[in-house]
This record gives C-alpha cells, sequence and structure tokens, in this order.
C-alpha cells in the first residue's frame, strides 16, 4: 500500500475506496467547475518570502476560534452525506476531531443525526444550519441541536437555490444508492466500502427523516428537499435566528464586504468567506480573492475566517498570513475519512499541522499568532 504523505495521497486512495456517486459528489463543482479548480489553483499563487539567520527553535502553531485555544486554527467544516464516503462517518470524523482538538461541524444534511453524533463523542460539536421554507422543522432542529450541546451553530446562506452540479445529475446521486446497472458495476469495484455499509443501520438523512411530518422514505425525502431551499432567505429571516440561539452563531458563505458587514450587524460571532466549495456559483471569484477586501471591511469586528481548495498547512500559513482568524476544511479530511476512516481523517489534521510548523521555520516565524503579510512575496 503506498505511504500516505500528504492530502493528494489521501485523496487517490479514497477514489480507490468510495463509490464513484459520493466521491464525486464531494470532488466536484457546478457547471464548468471554473470557480472549484480557482479555489485551489489561486493559494498556490500566493508564494512566501523564504528568511534565514533567525531563532525558530520553538514553535507555535495555536490560535482561538471563537475564544477557544486551538492547536491551529483549523475546524472541520460541514459536509453532506459523509456518512456515505464512510459507514458512520460523521461519528468517525467527530471523533477524531475530537481527538485531535479541533471543532467539527455536522451538516443538516448528514447520515448521522445530531443525536448519533452527541451519543458517541464527548466534546461539543458545531452544527451547520440550511434556513428551509419549513420553519418549524427549522425551529425544531435548532433546538435538538441546542438539545444535543452543539457550541456552536454555523448558518450557511450561499443555497437559496441548488447549482446546477452536472456530475450528481450524471452519476444519479440517491442514499442509498439506486440499484442501477452503472451502480452494480462501480460498487462491485468497491467491497470493503459494500461490506462496511452492510454493518450500520445510517443510510438516510438522519437528521431529517423521521422528523418531518410525511418524509419517512427516500422518494418522500426527495421531494421534500427539492421543494426546501429557500430563495426567500433575507438577513431579516438570520436576525431572528440570532434572537433564538443564545450561544456562538457563524455565517457561511459570504463573498463580499457589504455581505460581511450585514452578518456584523445582526450579531455573528465570526463569518467564513465561502463560495460552497465551488459547488453553487460557478464563475463566483475565488475566496483567497475575497478574503482580504472582507478582512478590511470588518476584521476586527467579527472573526473572519475562509474556507475553500485548502489543501495542505502552507494554505493555512497563507490564509492567517492575509489576515483570517481562521480556515475550514471540507474535501482535506473527506478524502482522509475516504481512505482511512476515522484514522485518515487524524492523519490529515497531523499532515496539515507538520506542513504548517515547518513552513513557519522556513519562512523564519515562530509564532503563527504574529504572522502577517510580510511572511509573503509582493509579486
Amino acid at each position: 500500500m503506498t505511504k500516505i504523505n500528504c492530502i493528494e495521497d489521501q485523496r487517490v486512495r479514497a477514489q480507490k475506496f468510495v463509490p464513484r456517486m459520493f466521491y464525486e459528489y464531494a470532488d466536484g463543482g457546478s457547471w464548468a467547475e471554473d470557480t472549484y479548480r480557482a479555489n485551489e489553483k489561486d493559494w498556490k499563487k500566493i508564494k512566501f518570502n523564504q528568511k534565514v539567520g533567525v531563532d525558530v527553535g520553538t514553535r507555535e502553531t495555536s490560535m482561538n476560534m471563537l475564544g477557544k485555544k486551538l492547536i491551529m486554527p483549523v475546524a472541520l467544516s460541514p459536509v453532506g452525506l459523509i456518512g456515505m464516503h464512510r459507514a458512520d462517518g460523521e461519528i468517525h470524523a467527530a471523533r477524531a476531531a475530537e481527538r485531535f482538538g479541533v471543532p467539527f461541524t455536522l451538516s443538516t444534511m448528514s447520515i448521522c443525526s445530531l443525536e448519533d453524533v452527541a451519543k458517541n463523542t464527548k466534546e461539543q460539536f458545531w452544527f451547520q444550519l440550511y434556513v428551509m421554507r419549513d420553519r418549524e422543522f427549522i425551529g425544531r432542529l435548532i433546538e435538538r441541536a441546542r438539545n444535543a450541546n452543539c457550541s456552536t451553530l454555523v448558518v450557511t446562506v450561499d443555497l437559496p437555490i441548488l447549482g446546477n452540479r452536472y456530475k450528481d445529475r450524471n452519476n444519479g446521486l440517491s442514499t442509498p444508492p439506486k440499484m442501477t446497472l452503472k451502480n452494480i458495476l462501480n460498487l462491485i469495484t468497491k467491497p470493503s466500502w459494500c461490506f462496511e455499509m452492510s454493518k450500520t443501520k445510517r443510510r438516510n438523512f438522519g437528521n431529517v427523516v423521521g422528523h418531518v411530518k410525511g418524509v419517512n422514505d427516500m422518494s418522500s425525502l426527495a421531494d421534500w428537499v427539492s421543494s426546501q431551499f429557500d430563495p426567500t432567505l433575507t438577513w431579516d429571516d438570520l436576525a431572528e435566528i440570532r434572537k433564538v440561539w443564545d450561544r456562538k452563531l457563524v455565517i457561511k458563505g459570504i463573498l463580499n464586504p457589504e455581505d460581511a458587514e450585514s452578518a456584523v450587524s445582526i450579531g455573528a460571532d465570526a463569518i467564513v468567506v465561502s463560495n460552497h466549495g465551488g459547488r453553487q456559483l460557478d464563475g463566483a471569484i475565488s475566496t483567497v480573492q475575497a478574503l482580504c477586501p472582507i478582512v478590511d471591511r470588518v476584521g476586527g469586528r467579527v472573526e473572519v475566517w475562509v474556507d475553500g481548495g485548502i489543501r495542505s498547512g502552507q494554505d493555512i500559513l497563507r490564509a492567517i498570513a492575509l489576515g483570517a482568524n481562521g480556515v475550514m476544511i471540507g474535501r482535506a479530511y473527506l478524502y482522509g475519512l475516504g481512505a482511512s476512516g476515522e484514522e485518515g481523517v487524524l492523519q490529515t489534521l497531523n499532515i496539515m499541522l507538520n506542513e504548517l510548523d515547518s513552513t513557519m521555520a522556513l519562512c523564519g516565524s515562530s509564532n503563527l499568532r504574529d504572522v502577517d503579510k510580510s511572511i509573503l512575496c509582493d509579486l
């Protein structure tokens, strides 16, 4: 078996283990996937300013996110269908985050439910909310997050309608997979995945099925989901959520300074500069391009985090140098999960930490909290 040295190695291994429709659900974008690719490429365009003759014998990578000191400023981003990459995947990812010491964010569209994750972890985790048309359901979902002892609510605001994701259409994405000839032929090549999935009962959207009137099977679930994303959502609706949620609130999906200002005005504790991993508006700017104008506008009044295309500890360092207070990673840890389950997620985090630490040393920096744009080349 090939030794895992970097996130790309994990991606290659995950592709061999995870069925095609679920692998491409995560590893793909909308339309022509220009924004999806730009996210990753634009981080790599930022070059480091190597510096020598500096004492970097001891180095500190820790920073605070939402007042909590973390070994590095990283949170696991919400990703739907994690439990289709590995059986009980959300539980495994949450456990790995707990072991390493960073937050895990459970998606509304997860396979394992809020209660599943709470039962199988000890530390508080975060919950990501899609504000859907059924506001009664959303109210109950928020209350369930509170009862599950979630410390933070991450509201995703960039999905008023679903982006055109051609790979999902071509693959006939569904959970569990429909037994078409195409899917059967692919599943035959994934015996380990099939064996693991045969041992769990968690194969559906655990936060939804059984919690919405009339949604008890895949057919009714598909109809409900397709009708629930709400294009009428406004900042007034988000302000109402702020009133009923008395814990930390994060607004995710911000790409322009005006929206960042609106998030501050409703009392958000942090915002995430994000384009949904290039899975919504193809042709939107990369998160790297969006970050600095937003930091300039609201930095210091709210924590500014960034996601999208972050595949290494070097990308984490780039983000902090540009003024971010932290990052969220999605695909990077999902590759680890697909490759090796809980241990793979832990491996992802350790790879990134080591890359962050060594890059700091080579740039003459001993404390991540002191890093600024001087660590970067002005090209």
